[in-house]
């Protein structure tokens, strides 16, 4: 059974090509490293400029489990902190 993970980032004013551009290195290395994800994208809010909206899936909880634990991910996220007007939103779905 596949995993989705919706994640929903609200970036801070005046942060977003920052964000913007850590995040692509996040997508890029993922796709790359990761054979386990099917999926992984960042979206930006119609709504609201400050939000942001990442869709993936995995394979299995072993592979959602790794890219958790990948160097990129944690150096990334910890790039990434100083962006963030809030702490993110993350709901764990699963395939039918």
């Amino acid at each position: 059974m596949t995993i989705g993970v919706i994640a929903t980032l609200t970036v801070a004013e005046g942060k977003n090509a920052e964000f913007e551009a850590i995040f692509a290195e996040l997508v890029s290395q993922v796709n790359e490293n990761e054979p386990g994800c099917n999926f992984y994208q960042v979206y930006k809010s119609r709504k609201n400029p400050q939000v942001y909206v990442v869709l993936e899936q995995y394979r299995d909880q072993e592979s959602l489990d790794a890219h958790g634990v990948t160097e990129y991910f944690r150096t990334l996220g910890k790039q990434m902190g100083p962006c963030m007007a809030a702490a993110p939103e993350i709901e764990f779905v699963d395939g039918l």
